[in-house]
């Protein structure tokens, strides 16, 4: 794979998109003023929980503040990067234009993955990280090298599984035409990711750490930001998030052969 070729694409993919985002700036005030909301709504969501508890799950309320921050960040890569291109799989293959896509001279899955950007979402990202930059200050965790690589590592981590599951869920449009419903429920599930995984039954922790591994989107980078995270468990979460990315691609291939073009 030729690195800068795949650079320079991307950087047009990314010009285009802003540009044509800044034909509407209000809407760019209007989403950041959303974002805010969604935050406030989240943060007094947690509240009410805490009302009459120092903890929940073992987390007390600034420790549970950890999770919003990293929530709030995934969702704004999720707006800005998934929801854009993955959603367009299904109008890819219902009007044939995915013909256009595989006969490109670079990887398809690059393509459908990245051709768009929803720079609203930065926004999104930028109140998450600003959130944890004052989760650090009220938990006084002590910043080093070494914690900055576990939560950089940890969050990518999740990053790739959750892009992973939506892209299978997606590439399943090749047999299924109608798949937003599951990306939806996928969603609503990751709702659930903005609070501890311990705060849950044992019967729902294993259900979210398995087949809907909310654990390794959310808790665990959660975990390594505030310092209580195991070894084995951010080992685990590389290796989950490998397995993932590898079965995505595999099955988006294999889904191709089944792939009937417009002109056939």
């Amino acid at each position: 794979m030729n690195i800068k070729k795949y650079i320079k694409i991307y950087s047009l993919f990314l010009y285009t998109s802003i540009a044509s985002e800044l034909e509407y700036k209000t809407n760019l005030i209007i989403d950041f003023i959303t974002a805010i909301l969604s935050l406030v709504g989240s943060i007094f969501l947690l509240t009410i929980f805490f009302q009459n508890t120092d903890n929940i799950g073992g987390w007390n309320f600034e420790q549970a503040l950890v999770i919003q921050g990293i929530y709030t960040i995934l969702n704004g890569i999720t707006n800005t990067w998934f929801n854009p291109n993955l959603t367009e799989i299904v109008k890819h293959i219902r009007e044939g234009t995915l013909d256009f896509v595989l006969i490109k001279p670079i990887d398809s899955q690059f393509f459908i993955s990245l051709k768009k950007i929803a720079p609203s979402g930065f926004l999104e990202i930028i109140i998450g990280f600003v959130l944890l930059f004052y989760c650090i200050s009220i938990n006084q965790i002590n910043i080093n090298l070494g914690f900055l690589f576990l939560c950089l590592t940890t969050l990518f981590c999740s990053i790739v599984i959750l892009y992973s599951l939506w892209f299978l869920i997606s590439t399943t449009t090749i047999w299924f035409v109608k798949t937003w419903n599951a990306t939806e429920v996928l969603r609503s599930f990751l709702y659930i990711g903005r609070f501890p995984l311990s705060s849950f039954s044992f019967s729902l922790r294993i259900f979210f750490s398995i087949f809907i591994p909310i654990a390794f989107i959310t808790t665990i980078p959660s975990e390594v930001f505030i310092g209580i995270a195991q070894i084995w468990e951010i080992s685990f979460e590389i290796i989950v998030a490998g397995i993932f990315f590898i079965v995505s691609r595999k099955f988006w291939f294999f889904a191709l052969k089944y792939y009937t073009s417009a002109s056939s």
